[in-house]
């Protein structure tokens, strides 16, 4: 051991002549500590809110989107064939898309019409059914009926006041032109079921029919808006979406569930870097009582220095003194940061202690997801700060001279 770790241990286990250094040493400890725990425990609820939240649009959404520009294409058997044999593609399925209203005896309410085609569409549209939600039954979907079926959210089923079973009026804004001017079609639907995803914004707005239905109530004959395709590796959507349009060319043009989705990823990044600097805050705070301890301690260690010095001490060795006790205080305090973290988040995902009311958010319990990713970034950033902290007080010490110390 060489005798800059020796003395700095010294320095640490013995007892200060001022007490009041001990104690913002210990308040050191403990401010690094607090701060590391309620960054790590912060950052890893919104990872899981992050990653909860991307599940339930994953549940709803496909993985990536195929349009043709001009509108509708009506070669889409072509493509879908080229789809089943492309790398990286575990589904694909036509899709029609388009804005509709719909009344029931009860109320009206605008949703977004899904015409699918139930025989594909549970490849690419795998809804999470974890707790009480309730997923989407497509195979209830058959056309040719005399009053067809529709799939409503629960919100907005709940918005129109009807049930399994009621018939909804169904209002398309393409109809027919009349001596009047465009009539909008209206026509006859029975509610076969209803789902929950866990988001508000698709169930309360989101509808599915057969496609052969919505190809018929829009007048498409056997066109379809698009394609929606489901990957095999989530984040490898966009090059798996770029390479398809490559292989197709003009006019065909894809969008990956990022892109979809981008403005509320965004969010989310700035929040969780947002908080991240907020917290750290507290660390930096416990940095200046390192600092401030160590300033105390240099002038209490005046006359040891001195001696030191005296014996041969560079002002390296002096410097390195300081700068091992700091970084020790800052290590101890990181390491039971970091274990209290890592007991909380388990406490916490395990036994969901704290409840969320399930009428104001879409779950009912903190989210919590750790990763190794962020607890080492977290336990980097303590370890800098302390480090920084102790700069000052060690070159402070080591530009000492012994002659002035020693002298009285």
């Amino acid at each position: 051991m060489s005798f800059e770790l020796f003395i700095s241990g010294r320095y640490l286990r013995t007892r200060q002549k001022q007490t009041f250094i001990s104690l913002i040493t210990i308040l050191s400890i403990a401010g690094v500590t607090v701060g590391v725990m309620a960054l790590i425990i912060v950052i890893a609820v919104m990872a899981g809110f992050e990653s909860d939240l991307k599940d339930r649009i994953l549940g709803v959404e496909s993985h990536a989107v195929l349009m043709r520009h001009g509108g509708n294409f009506s070669d889409y058997p072509r493509v879908l064939e080229y789809l089943k044999n492309a790398d990286g593609v575990e589904g694909a399925t036509p899709f029609v898309y388009t804005q509709i209203m719909l009344r029931s005896a009860a109320g009206l309410s605008g949703a977004v019409l899904r015409g699918i085609d139930p025989a594909s569409a549970g490849r690419v549209i795998k809804m999470n059914t974890q707790g009480r939600r309730k997923n989407a039954d497509f195979s209830l979907l058959r056309p040719g009926s005399k009053i067809p079926g529709i799939i409503i959210g629960k919100e907005l089923a709940r918005n129109l006041g009807v049930t399994e079973g009621d018939v909804i009026y169904l209002i398309s804004p393409r109809g027919m032109i009349s001596p009047i001017g465009l009539m909008p079609s209206m026509k006859r639907f029975r509610v076969l079921a209803s789902f929950e995803s866990g988001m508000y914004e698709y169930d309360g707005s989101l509808a599915y029919i057969h496609i052969e239905d919505a190809q018929n109530l829009l007048r498409m004959g056997a066109s379809v808006t698009g394609i929606e395709i489901r990957v095999t590796q989530v984040y490898e959507a966009n090059k798996i979406a770029e390479k398809i349009v490559k292989d197709l060319g003009w006019p065909y043009w894809a969008k990956d569930w990022m892109q979809m989705n981008q403005n509320l990823f965004s969010a989310l990044k700035l929040e969780k870097t947002v908080m991240f600097v907020i917290l750290a805050l507290i660390i930096l705070v416990a940095a200046f009582n390192i600092a401030s301890s160590l300033i105390m301690m240099v002038m209490e260690k005046t006359r040891d220095i001195a001696i030191l010095k005296a014996m041969g001490a560079t002002d390296k060795n002096i410097k390195k003194i300081f700068i091992v006790k700091g970084m020790t205080i800052g290590a101890i305090g990181t390491f039971l940061g970091v274990s209290l973290g890592f007991l909380l988040c388990t406490l916490l995902k395990h036994y969901k202690f704290i409840k969320l009311p399930g009428d104001v958010y879409y779950l009912t319990a903190l989210p919590v997801k750790l990763e190794m990713p962020d607890v080492f970034i977290i336990s980097s950033a303590a370890m800098v700060i302390c480090f920084l902290a102790t700069l000052y007080p060690a070159h402070q010490a080591s530009k000492l001279n012994p002659v002035e110390a020693l002298r009285y």
